[in-house]
């Protein structure tokens, strides 16, 4: 199953206009539970921008600097990571870069893990959506408006039912919603 999954502001936006998301940042529960997410998946198929905003987890030691934030770096630098590019010649890490079109990309990641896969970035997630791959959204909604910038869900070409599975409330008043695609009449 693919899984698309990001921190919105309560108006639908993963960045504000100027590309910040600070506002976004998880206190220790909402961390621990990102920990938990993360460790079930079997792979992570991203575009450039979020590969270099996450490479530090493998990279940086003072990633580090709490065993929550240790175990985290362990299970993000496990993760096998395939990264769509048209600026990088090579990529660190458990990472490849892509070399086959997103389609066929997503097909072969699926096909060779039995666990989930999450696509993140906002441009590549617009593309697997479009091409009907994403069967899971995972929204974190945070108590603020931005007014603007980068939006979770990409202008689209027709409706997409969704089938609420499961809503949840941290004590930092973000909000984890997490749909399907519903299924076809």
């Amino acid at each position: 199953m693919l899984i698309y999954s990001m921190g919105v502001s309560a108006d639908g936006f993963i960045s504000d206009r100027e590309g910040g998301f600070d506002w976004g940042a998880p206190d220790e529960e909402l961390f621990a539970f990102h920990l938990e997410r993360v460790a079930g998946l079997g792979a992570h198929v991203s575009g450039r921008r979020l590969y270099e905003a996450m490479l530090p987890w493998e990279t940086d030691p003072a990633m580090r600097a709490t065993p929550l934030y240790a175990r985290f770096a362990d299970v993000w630098s496990e993760l096998p990571k395939v990264v769509f590019s048209r600026t990088l010649d090579r990529v660190e890490g458990n990472a490849r870069l892509a070399e086959a079109s997103l389609p066929d990309e997503l097909s072969t990641v699926l096909a060779g893990t039995g666990r989930n896969v999450e696509v993140g970035g906002a441009t590549l997630a617009a593309q697997a959506i479009e091409a009907g791959f994403v069967d899971e959204f995972r929204i974190f909604r945070y108590p603020i408006v931005v007014g603007g910038g980068t939006p979770f869900f990409p202008p689209l070409a027709r409706q997409i039912p969704l089938e609420l599975l499961e809503s949840r409330t941290f004590q930092s008043r973000v909000v984890y919603e997490r749909y399907r695609r519903a299924p076809h009449d």
